[in-house]
């Protein structure tokens, strides 16, 4: 795993270009590189290398869904939306370079995403094509942007646990199983094994959520690398307003035996990448 951190790490300095006009590269580099935990692109390479995926459309795949992701965080935390200054340990993208840089720097880096996933040569047009339509699916009004739109609309409004599960299914969940399912479009699988990873993905990327919940109200700012709290403060419907912490850290340990039930299903021969992420999702502490 350290190892492909190294490498995604490697690559993103690479696609992240420092020569984007009018200090714009530095933004973008600044949202992207050197911080985070980096899970949607372990999930990209681990369910690649669950199927014997070709490795530099997985590496490909990898980079532009975080780039998605920090993307999503520089818009999401500017003032029009959830108005937060720290981000992975630091100031946010519009605290250190100004709302209309970061907002440019998210639609740029939205933009090289999709770039990225489609080179001249190296990865065959027929998967860039579905690579680019897993992503986009995942990122729009469908899924995450939808999502964020429910997020916004349902500030002080009570929702019950269906409403809460379809919300994050769509802000935080859809990507992170698009993660899994860019992954395994880098090799040749069955049906079974798409179903059960599709599965898989569903079930980890829902109990992402609901951990994000737990530790907001559990954690602190300088553990958790962002805001604590601002969900209760915002008056938003969370997992552990709905349910209550402990009834939530159940749910969570719930996801996880779905995640490796899924896994157990799926026939392929080596999971055991993407078994221990599904242990990581549930066991994290930020």
């Amino acid at each position: 795993m350290k190892r492909a951190l190294l490498d995604v790490e490697t690559a993103l300095e690479t696609w992240v270009p420092e020569s984007a006009p009018a200090g714009l590269g530095e933004a973008m580099r600044y949202a992207v590189l050197g911080a985070g935990k980096r899970l949607r692109p372990l999930l990209v390479l681990a369910a690649a290398e669950a199927v014997g995926g070709e490795r530099e459309a997985a590496m490909r795949a990898a980079c532009a869904v975080e780039l998605i992701h920090a993307y999503s965080l520089a818009h999401d935390d500017m003032p029009c939306m959830d108005n937060d200054v720290l981000r992975r340990g630091k100031p946010t993208l519009h605290v250190k370079f100004g709302e209309a840089q970061a907002m440019l720097a998210g639609d740029a880096m939205q933009a090289l995403a999709f770039d990225v996933l489609t080179p001249d040569t190296g990865v065959a047009p027929a998967l860039q094509a579905r690579l680019c339509r897993l992503l986009a699916r995942a990122s729009g009004y469908d899924g995450m942007a939808g999502g964020q739109a429910i997020d916004l609309a349902s500030v002080g409004k009570p929702l019950d646990e269906a409403q809460l599960r379809d919300m994050h299914r769509r802000k935080t969940g859809v990507l992170l199983q698009a993660s899994v399912l860019m992954g395994a479009a880098c090799g040749d699988i069955s049906e079974q094994a798409w179903s059960s990873l599709s599965a898989y993905g569903a079930a980890i990327g829902l109990a992402f959520q609901v951990v994000d919940d737990i530790l907001d109200v559990t954690q602190d700012s300088e553990v958790l690398g962002k805001t604590a709290g601002k969900d209760q403060d915002c008056n938003k419907p969370t997992y552990v307003s709905v349910l209550g912490l402990e009834a939530a850290r159940a749910y969570a340990l719930q996801l996880r035996d779905q995640a490796h039930k899924a896994l157990a299903a799926s026939g392929l021969a080596d999971t055991a990448w993407l078994s221990l992420l599904a242990d990581k999702v549930v066991e994290r502490d930020n």
